[in-house]
C-alpha cells in the first residue's frame, strides 16, 4: 500500500474512531480490489434496499472522477481525434478514466424476465453468472450478511474463480463465511450499519483512485 493510499485509510479511521476495528479488513478489500483493476478486471456489486443504493452510489465514483479529474492519456485522445476531428475533440476533453464497475439491482428487464420465467432469488447470481470471470471481484452489502440472494451470487462467484468481499453489520453471517475479506462495521441497527457502510466505500474509492490516476 503506498504512502497516500495509506493515508485516505487512515483518515477514514480519524473521522471514525469506530471503525478502527475494521482497518484490517478494509486494507484487505483494497488489495483485493486493487489486484482486480491491475490485471484489467471488474467489480460486480449488489446490495437490497439502501444497499442496493449503495451499490449504485460506489458505482459512480468508481466509472468516473471521484476527487481526480482522470484525463485521458494523450495515445487515446490522439485516437479519438483521429477517427473523427469534429466529435473526437469533444470526447477527448471531457471523457474520464473509470474503473470497471457494475450495479446488479438496475437491469430492470433482465431482472424482472429472469424473476418470472425462472428463480426470483438467483437475480443477482444470474448476472454473476453472466458478466463474471476469473480475475473479478464481486462485492455483496448486506446489513445482516444473510440476504440469501447475494449470497447466491456470492456462491456463483466463488465458483467462477471470482474474489469476493462482504459488507456487513458487526454478527457474524453466512455472507461473512464466504467471503475472502468481510467488512463488518461494529453496529447491529440496520440505518446505524448503513451509515458506516458509505464512508467505508468511499474511502475504498477514493484508495483505488489515488493509485491508478494521477
Amino acid at each position: 500500500m503506498t504512502e497516500n493510499v495509506q493515508a485516505q485509510l487512515d483518515l477514514l479511521i480519524k473521522r471514525y474512531p469506530e471503525l478502527k476495528v475494521c482497518k484490517e479488513s478494509i486494507a484487505k478489500a483494497y488489495k483485493i480490489i486493487e489486484d482486480c483493476y491491475k490485471s484489467r478486471g471488474k467489480l460486480l456489486i449488489a446490495g437490497n434496499g439502501g444497499s442496493a443504493a449503495d451499490a449504485e452510489h460506489m458505482v459512480g465514483e468508481l466509472m468516473k472522477g471521484f476527487k481526480k479529474q482522470r484525463k485521458l492519456s494523450k495515445d487515446f485522445s490522439d485516437r479519438l481525434i483521429e477517427v473523427s476531428p469534429e466529435y473526437g475533440k469533444v470526447l477527448a476533453e471531457n471523457l474520464q478514466g473509470a474503473l470497471p464497475a457494475i450495479a446488479l439491482d438496475g437491469h430492470y428487464a433482465l431482472s424482472t424476465a429472469y424473476m418470472n420465467d425462472c428463480e426470483p432469488l438467483l437475480c443477482f447470481a444470474q448476472q454473476v453468472n453472466g458478466y463474471g470471470n476469473k480475475g473479478d471481484v464481486f462485492i455483496g452489502i448486506s446489513t445482516s450478511g444473510n440476504s440469501k440472494n447475494v449470497i447466491y451470487a456470492a456462491v456463483t462467484a466463488k465458483a467462477k474463480g471470482m474474489k469476493v468481499i462482504g459488507m456487513t453489520g458487526e454478527k457474524e453471517s453466512k455472507l461473512s463465511d464466504i467471503c475472502d475479506a468481510c467488512i463488518q462495521v461494529p453496529q447491529t441497527e440496520t440505518y446505524i450499519i448503513q451509515e458506516l457502510h458509505l464512508p467505508v466505500y468511499h474511502a475504498l474509492c477514493l484508495m483505488v483512485e489515488e493509485e491508478n490516476f494521477e
